[in-house]
């Protein structure tokens, strides 16, 4: 069957609206209490949802705001050990297209890159001391794990899933050297968002 194209509001954005599953996530990191990087399978929830248009003077947004939680695997009724908030952003008019977010780190990334209105994967990069795509982290991640750039991907998959690849690099001061902590999931959606349902 031919796919239908119809109007995209969202652009690329479209594909994620709704609510989301993945229990193939891997974290690989480095794990201070055991002086060792390690990488640790997870479970994760997450959620799209429309937001009202964005105007910038004459600069105009679509976007969803999100969520994104993770729990180890065998620790799914405890504490999540992963969460974040944000924005997903589409700038028609400039073939742009952004992440931007924080985590309870005390750390917050605007990523961007290049879209089209169609494209199947979505590519976000933010490097510190950027004056477009940057990131900002406290004090004690400067010192211990300074993050010196960070890059992802979204891609969206025939099957209706879509897969994620987010690595942010560090320095870490334990170990003089530098990592990409790295997570990667495939995440199939459970709720459609539409009018006649509630959410909650």
């Amino acid at each position: 069957m031919a796919e239908i194209l119809g109007p995209q509001k969202l652009g690329p954005l479209t594909p994620l609206v709704g609510e989301w599953e993945g229990d193939v996530g891997v974290d690989l990191s480095y794990h201070n209490k055991d002086d060792e990087t390690s990488q640790t399978g997870y479970f994760e929830k997450a959620w799209f949802h429309p937001i009202p248009i964005v105007e910038n003077g004459h600069q105009t947004m679509e976007g969803l705001n999100y969520g994104m939680t993770a729990w180890r695997h065998g620790e799914e009724a405890m504490d999540p050990f992963h969460d974040e908030v944000g924005y997903l952003l589409w700038d028609k008019a400039n073939g742009q297209i952004m992440r931007c977010f924080a985590v309870p780190r005390g750390l917050a990334i605007l990523a961007g890159g290049n879209a089209g209105p169609r494209d199947k994967t979505l590519h976000f990069k933010a490097e510190p001391g950027s004056k477009s795509y940057g990131l900002s982290q406290n004090k004690y991640l400067l010192e211990h794990a300074e993050a010196t750039a960070f890059e992802s991907s979204f891609t969206f998959n025939a099957d209706g899933t879509f897969s994620y690849v987010s690595s942010l690099v560090l320095k870490l001061a334990a170990t003089g050297a530098s990592m990409h902590h790295t997570d990667k999931n495939t995440l199939h959606r459970v709720r459609q968002i539409h009018p006649s349902v509630e959410h909650g």
